[in-house]
């Protein structure tokens, strides 16, 4: 698939605008998130331990998708650009990977604990549930392996003793979905608390799942 980005500081400037609105809207805290972009060709990457209210789009990592050496003279990219690199290579029709550390996704994923089809937005995500991928170092190319395939037939999870990572078909997208995640683990984290949660059948999964065709955020660019 095409990329619908093309490298430039408008885009530059849309991924630092998505890193403060995630840290804004409370799903992300400092740096510990990161996001890239499929721009052409290349991966637009934040850099590591720069404050995403400092930086600039002259900040942004630039990666050639097919692994190649990346142009000198840049940041260092965020220490997690190998999964970024891994799901952009593995999912054509993904053009943007949003990662942090939600506290909710975050307290699941020290659990290791799916999320069922407790709510009806499980369906957002593209199956029955909200799988875990399967710890390991970051930065490492075992966590690559394993998130990209907690991803084959979903479009975020979370990630053991980590956070979470969601994707889309465009950076809103890709926001949009990392929120409706983070929401989503609060309100089955709490009801958890209450007793336990009712979990919708397959048939009824598959009825939402048929009607989340044409539901959500659109693809604005």
């Amino acid at each position: 698939m095409t990329s619908p980005y093309q490298d430039s500081i408008e885009l530059r400037q849309a991924v630092i605008d998505a890193c403060l609105e995630m840290n804004a809207s409370g799903i992300n805290q400092g740096t510990s998130g990161n996001i890239s972009v499929r721009a052409g060709d290349q991966m637009l990457i934040t850099p590591s331990g720069v404050a995403y209210g400092k930086m600039t789009p002259e900040d942004l990592v630039q990666m050639p998708l097919d692994g190649s050496a990346p142009p000198g003279g840049q940041l260092k990219p965020s220490t997690e650009w190998p999964f970024h690199l891994a799901i952009l290579q593995a999912k054509p029709a993904v053009n943007a990977v949003v990662h942090a550390h939600p506290v909710y996704c975050s307290a699941l994923a020290m659990n290791r604990q799916v999320i069922p089809a407790c709510h009806y937005m499980v369906a957002a995500f593209g199956g029955s549930d909200v799988p875990v991928a399967d710890y390991a170092l970051f930065g490492s190319r075992q966590l690559s392996g394993n998130i990209t395939r907690a991803l084959q037939e979903r479009s975020a999870c979370l990630m053991a003793n980590h956070g979470a990572v969601a994707t889309g078909e465009s950076l809103p997208r890709a926001l949009w979905r990392m929120v409706e995640l983070e929401t989503l683990a609060k309100g089955y984290a709490t009801s958890l608390t209450l007793g336990k949660p009712h979990v919708l059948s397959d048939a009824e999964m598959a009825e939402v799942i048929a009607a989340f065709a044409d539901y959500g955020l659109k693809d604005s660019r």
